[in-house]
């Protein structure tokens, strides 16, 4: 291999990496997963390798419009599956510090990637999906969406704002940071191990859901509950002491953290994290709990938790 074509290898290769972070967030919002998002990059890398350059105008807009299509293949699927799927889903979490995360400079590009509404989304289209994620939480023009989706820019309005009435919220959620995660995580512990309900029910807001997500291998709720009462009940039987589900996750340690910008309750046995409670906390109060316990979604959580450095474990249970 002769010096110029080396460099030229790298320079394509630097090209790539140097949009890596943001092919990994546009994925990660359309998918919901982690996993399957770095695939779809790394499947858009190997495309990039076989590509003709020379009938590449602009490396950042063909990069996106084969992920964009890579991902819209990978909707029409995963939405087979998971009609299939054993329980609720939801989306796979991430902790703090992920590139899939970013950007985070406004508060529509931080909202994009709450569970909350990573799981409202699963209600667009592939295609409604694409053109709000792209427009809201990466700011690309009309014309530049109409032309990655083939279609006209007109279209791709009336795609938007249709995405925008499926999804629109009432409540503002709160921003949190490590410390605020902390307490929050605390005092929601506090309250669910007091033999309280009521004591529960003031965090939470009158419409308060929870939905669990073990998959095949760990039980959980086999629909969302909703309403405060049936919330705080659910949450306290759950969390106490004596329930058998605690054994089979091996009693873990509890963590808090910051899972997709919202506070985060990491249980961790033998140094690997076994689930993840997301709590979705607005001005009102926390409007939603999201239970994550099934192994295959939590793998990128654990590559994740091997390089953390986690605050002091939370006060054990048993």
């Amino acid at each position: 291999m002769t010096d110029d074509i080396r460099m030229l290898l790298t320079r394509e290769a630097d090209l790539f990496e140097g949009s890596r972070a943001r092919l990994q967030a546009i994925a990660y919002r359309l998918l919901g997963s982690a996993g399957d998002a770095e695939d779809a990059v790394q499947e858009t890398y190997l495309r990039w390798q076989a590509a003709d350059r020379e009938h590449v105008e602009t490396p950042e807009a063909w990069l996106t419009k084969v992920l964009t299509n890579l991902c819209l293949n990978q909707l029409t699927s995963a939405r087979a599956r998971r009609e299939t799927y054993v329980g609720q889903w939801l989306p796979e979490p991430v902790l703090a510090g992920s590139a899939m995360l970013g950007p985070a400079d406004t508060v529509e590009q931080r909202e994009s990637v709450s569970i909350a509404m990573l799981t409202l989304m699963e209600r667009l289209t592939a295609k409604e999906r694409v053109v709000y994620v792209l427009r809201e939480a990466f700011g690309y023009p009309h014309h530049e969406i109409a032309e990655l989706l083939d279609i006209t820019d007109a279209n791709c309005q009336q795609i938007y704002r249709r995405a925008k009435q499926h999804l629109s919220t009432e409540r503002a959620r709160i921003e949190v940071d490590g410390a605020a995660a902390r307490r929050i995580v605390a005092e929601f512990l506090a309250a669910a191990v007091s033999g309280r309900t009521d004591t529960l029910v003031t965090l939470l807001t009158d419409d308060a859901s929870i939905i669990g997500d073990g998959g095949e291998f760990v039980a959980t709720l086999n629909r969302p509950l909703v309403g405060a009462e049936r919330v705080a009940r659910f949450v306290r039987l759950a969390i106490k002491p004596s329930n058998g589900t605690w054994d089979k996750l091996g009693k873990p340690e509890m963590f808090a953290a910051v899972a997709n910008g919202m506070p985060a309750l990491v249980l961790v046995s033998e140094d690997r994290v076994v689930g993840i409670l997301v709590l979705h906390v607005t001005v009102d109060g926390i409007a939603a709990v999201h239970g994550h316990a099934n192994p295959d979604k939590l793998g990128y959580a654990n590559r994740q938790w091997a390089g953390y450095t986690p605050g002091a474990p939370l006060p054990e249970l048993w």
